[in-house]
């Protein structure tokens, strides 16, 4: 029979040993990298966007994973972020804009695609211009830049509009991938859509171009990046490496326009666009890290006159527009 206290005596010695080997061995590993900080990403699919979606695969350069969550329409990202779901946004400007007046505590951080919009109309119908769409029926997304620029258009020609009949032109709200069908099927006469959908409605014959509506006040619109004030001020220096990463992931784009359309259209689209609508789409929607104050709130007073968001208080642009972020990755960019 065992002795109690040498079994006693074994068990410790084995513990000690095992204690000992442990810590020699721990000594010749080194610690284990911290985890990346989490970025969870609000994004659409546009091929504009495309920069945007690309941070996520260069995020580990800058200690960062990013969480990419696709949304219909920038709009749907307002309750995720309200729900704290969400820290970035990518959307349009007048989404980011609406949302802020709601009384999202978020901070508009940069740009990254200006254009991005087309009027196009059935080819049937051979229109010419703006003033052609007298007595037709126009769709449009509600809340982007396709309905502020519309409205911007239509006012330029001195024409009425309406969702109900009864004015020079009948608005109907659907969502974009909705638009091209309607156009197709000849439900509406006309679209003031988003890229790609526009060139590929060009490119399939069943849409014809009319105008890129960009000669008005506001010249092309800029989509907006848009961050949680909760990470701009709580969490600054992971803020700060995110806007870096946007630096880059846009830089890396302008740069190389071969990277740019293979994520595009086999990462973001898989190969549902061709060659020809991303290159075209592009012509019309350029990468860019840029806007400013002024666009801002010129965007918001025509959302005011058009009725666009229904803002009870809309926001000033002085009051939540932050470049400080963006200027600073500028400033010290260097390729990784």
């Amino acid at each position: 029979m065992t002795h109690p206290a040498r079994v006693s005596s074994f068990s410790s010695f084995f513990n000690t040993r095992a204690l000992a080997v442990a810590v020699a061995l721990a000594a010749q590993i080194p610690l284990s990298v911290h985890a990346a900080d989490l970025v969870r990403l609000g994004n659409l699919k546009f091929a504009h966007y495309g920069a945007v979606a690309y941070m996520k695969e260069i995020a580990p350069k800058y200690d960062l994973k990013i969480e990419e969550r696709i949304f219909a329409k920038g709009l749907d990202i307002v309750p995720a972020m309200i729900a704290g779901e969400i820290d970035v946004s990518a959307s349009a400007l007048e989404a980011a804009i609406t949302g802020r007046a709601t009384g999202l505590p978020v901070y508009l951080v940069g740009g990254f695609a200006k254009g991005g919009v087309q009027i196009v109309g059935r080819p049937d119908l051979n229109i010419k211009g703006i003033a052609d769409l007298k007595g037709k029926k126009v769709g449009v997304t509600r809340g982007g830049p396709q309905e502020i620029l519309l409205f911007a258009e239509l006012t330029k020609a001195k024409l009425s509009w309406s969702d109900k009949p009864g004015k020079d032109v009948q608005i109907l709200y659907m969502g974009y991938p909705d638009l091209n069908q309607a156009l197709l099927t000849k439900d509406i006469d006309v679209m003031s859509q988003s890229e790609p959908y526009s060139t590929q409605a060009i490119h399939k014959k069943y849409g014809a171009a009319i105008i890129k509506p960009y000669d008005t006040p506001l010249g092309e619109p800029v989509r907006a990046l848009v961050m949680t004030e909760k990470m701009y001020k709580e969490k600054p220096e992971v803020a700060q490496r995110f806007m870096d990463c946007f630096v880059a992931a846009t830089r890396a784009f302008l740069a190389d326009p071969k990277l740019a359309e293979k994520y595009v259209r086999e990462s973001m689209f898989k190969n549902q666009i061709t060659s020809e609508d991303y290159r075209d789409a592009i012509d019309n929607a350029i990468f860019t890290e840029d806007i400013s104050q002024s666009h801002v709130q010129l965007t918001t007073d025509y959302m005011v006159k058009f009725g666009v968001g229904r803002m009870a208080k809309p926001p000033a642009a002085k009051d939540w527009v932050k470049l400080d972020l963006l200027e600073k990755a500028k400033k010290s960019y260097a390729p990784r």
